[in-house]
């Protein structure tokens, strides 16, 4: 019997690689006799973008940039498709990860390190841009990478404003004479795990704000900021931001590229299973076994494993699903989708040990699911 094992990150314990490794270390020690193939996915969130680099053999470049407060740190990006796509995470210049705690300010957070990324990318000869933004600290509606791209954002008078939510909030105009003109003969495609809008309660300032360090009182002057970007957009260049399905993707980096460089906007995981040919990994097992840290309503709005379950199904492949969270009133939904459930907790525990246990508790799952298969296998033998 062939596993496809191709779970997404679970989220605060393990990444897609170690969950993948855990789940072919519990088929490995069962009673099954099969052959696993690994296939980590990535639907957007952090560690999207090293994922599709290593699915699709490209080459890791290195880049000395600044990270969302201005200090400078190495980040990585990858060639694919012969060094003519760039795989960019934004995590790696402008994530959260970067920021101790008590330093989370998206007031004073920027992407203008992402945007260097692009820019030594556009001297590679690159004529596409793949940029996977989950895991950002910022709230700067692309400004920053924009900025570090040539574009000079202007007050009333005419004075040039920082590319910094704290002060676009006094943006008045948009200079773009000095783009970096190479970045409108490229294709961007961003890849996102988030259907969130712009504005509103369900965007980008009241949704993901709070996440980053923002009190209720910065969540506000956010909002209005980004309310006056997209204004000034939608004046001095006839597009609206507002409400572009994925716009308020990583603090509505989204919608600024959609706005000012023609981005194109995509389900994560959909662009993520086509761009490493997941297919083709599909046709050649017969179970698929994926998962992440919930699966619940949020998993069928488009995140990994119900991408993954979807491919599947169109192939007639059964699929398991592994998650540390299923919530009962979300079961019944997950049915159509998954040929079974399983939750990985062997034990009321706190949330804090059953993170620390996931590995364990993923490698144990999976053996007892590949011990039922060995079972049936054998009374259908």
């Amino acid at each position: 019997m062939r596993i496809l094992i191709a779970p997404n990150a679970f989220k605060h314990s393990l990444n897609a690689k170690e969950a993948s490794k855990a789940i072919q270390n519990g088929f490995e020690r069962s009673h099954l006799d099969c052959i696993c193939e690994c296939f980590p996915i990535g639907d957007g969130g952090d560690g999207t973008g090293e994922l599709i680099i290593s699915h699709c053999d490209g080459i890791v470049i290195s880049e000395e940039v600044f990270d969302p407060l201005m200090r400078t740190i190495q980040a990585n990006y990858g060639l694919t498709d012969n060094k003519k796509t760039a795989v960019i995470e934004m995590a790696s210049a402008s994530g959260i990860r970067l920021l101790k705690k008590e330093e989370l300010n998206p007031l004073e957070a920027s992407t203008f390190g992402t945007g260097l990324l692009i820019k030594s990318a556009l001297n590679q000869g690159v004529n596409k841009i793949v940029l996977a933004v989950g895991g950002s600290a910022t709230v700067d509606g692309g400004c920053g990478i924009l900025a570090a791209l040539g574009v000079i954002f202007l007050n009333q008078k005419g004075e040039k404003l920082s590319c910094l939510p704290k002060d676009l909030i006094n943006l008045a105009s948009i200079d773009i004479t000095h783009l970096d003109k190479r970045i409108l003969d490229c294709e961007i495609v961003i890849l996102s795990d988030v259907k969130n809008l712009l504005l509103g309660e369900n965007g980008s300032a009241k949704v993901f704000g709070p996440q980053k360090g923002a009190t209720n009182t910065d969540v506000e002057f956010l909002e209005k900021v980004l309310i006056n970007f997209a204004d000034v957009i939608y004046r001095q260049f006839g597009k609206s931001i507002a409400n572009l399905e994925y716009g308020g993707a990583a603090g509505g980096v989204s919608a600024g590229l959609a706005g000012l460089l023609n981005a194109k906007l995509v389900n994560g995981i959909d662009a993520f299973l086509s761009l490493t040919r997941f297919d083709e990994a599909l046709k050649r097992n017969d179970i698929v076994i994926t998962g992440e840290g919930s699966l619940d309503s949020q998993t069928l709005q488009g995140k990994g494993p119900f991408g993954v379950a979807e491919r599947a199904k169109t192939l007639n492949i059964s699929v398991i699903g592994l998650a540390g969270r299923v919530p009962l009133e979300d079961a019944e939904a997950l049915k159509p989708h998954f040929d079974a459930v399983f939750v990985i907790g062997n034990e009321p525990t706190e949330l804090k040990n059953a993170i620390e246990n996931t590995a364990e508790n993923l490698a144990r799952t999976a053996e007892q699911i590949a011990n039922l298969l060995a079972i049936s296998h054998k009374k259908m033998g």
